[in-house]
């Protein structure tokens, strides 16, 4: 390359994208030309993951004197006429959103890099940080790919990987490799200027794996599972779609409840009459100090320690216990029961 910046354009959406775009504005302060990112939505609208609409990335572009482009899609005509007038060398593409088709793709000189937060080709897709805790990972990380037209499938340019916590949501898990990712970025960036980087590394489609999109009804709770899949369920949903479930008691309305916090249990214990997953044990049978027991699709307990009933803030079980006691035949589950 020449001693020339290059031209940077960040496309990007939500708190994954801000900290790579603010590491950008820092590294290359005359080299960032314009941001492309969602329409703005309503305030509190999500997408997927920690990923809020609009504003955040839109708010620090205009407190730098960028353009900002917020087109319904990028692959429109005007849209792309738009971008092209940016003259961008570098696309830097975390968390956007949309498909870029080849057109778009081709505008850049120098190519779209994306940010994805996994260790591809593991996890292509929308959602690769709440499927690595699902799937009880222990390790995920971060890889910078030069975008093609596939999905996720481009050659690796940088990748570094990072730990995944016994106790990490998809939100803390998420922000710990925005950070990285930024960092990563960077480095790939300083690396092209000098001239100095290493040849990319072609992905192996035979390794590959999906991360498709969560959506809000995958929030479900499904009790027939293990208590070690719901444990990592509930923290793989926060801070959104949450895990949720239905409390059923005999004579009352279903009472809708977000899981918040909920551990591995001892086994059921002895002479426990059977019962289908998702059935309660009333306070004096649970665990001493775990009041919402609820039987699993295995032989052991989940014990829920917090959660937010419709309408309430977030309390302990004991806390939901003291106002809302159990019953014979409580049980968790859909809403709608067959």
């Amino acid at each position: 390359m020449t001693d020339k910046a290059a031209r940077l354009v960040m496309m990007g959406t939500g708190s994954f994208a801000r900290p790579i775009f603010t590491a950008l504005l820092e590294a290359f302060p005359q080299g960032v030309v314009g941001l492309v990112t969602q329409p703005s939505r309503h305030t509190g609208q999500t997408r997927s993951t920690t990923r809020l609409a609009g504003q955040p990335l839109v708010t620090l572009a205009q407190s730098h004197g960028l353009p900002v482009l917020q087109p319904e899609s990028i692959n429109t005509p005007e849209a792309r006429a738009e971008l092209e007038r940016w003259q961008p060398d570098v696309l830097v593409v975390a968390a956007y959103g949309q498909i870029l088709s080849p057109q778009v793709l081709a505008i850049p000189r120098w190519g779209a890099v994306n940010v994805h937060a996994s260790l591809l080709p593991r996890y292509r897709g929308a959602a690769p940080v709440a499927h690595a805790i699902l799937q009880g990972d222990t390790q995920t990380g971060v890889t910078l790919i030069r975008m093609t037209p596939q999905l996720d499938a481009g050659d690796i340019l940088a990748q570094e990987a990072m730990p995944i916590e016994p106790d990490d949501s998809t939100g803390s898990l998420e922000a710990r490799l925005a950070e990285l990712g930024a960092r990563l970025l960077v480095e790939w960036l300083q690396r092209l200027h000098r001239g100095n980087l290493p040849p990319p590394l072609p992905q192996d489609p035979a390794q590959a794996t999906r991360a498709p999109k969560i959506r809000k009804s995958f929030g479900l709770i499904d009790w027939s599972q293990s208590p070690e899949y719901l444990e990592r369920f509930v923290r793989a949903m926060q801070p959104w779609p949450t895990a949720y479930t239905f409390l059923h008691q005999p004579g009352r309305p279903p009472q809708r409840w977000i899981i918040t916090r909920l551990q591995v249990g001892p086994e059921v214990p002895e002479n426990t009459p059977p019962a289908p997953p998702g059935t309660l044990l009333l306070p004096e049978e649970a665990p001493p100090g775990f009041p919402l027991a609820v039987r699993t699709g295995t032989d052991r307990l989940a014990l829920i320690t917090e959660l937010q009933p419709a309408g309430k803030r977030r309390m302990s079980a004991a806390e939901f216990l003291r106002g809302h006691p159990l019953y014979p035949g409580a049980r968790l589950g859909p809403e709608q029961e067959h």
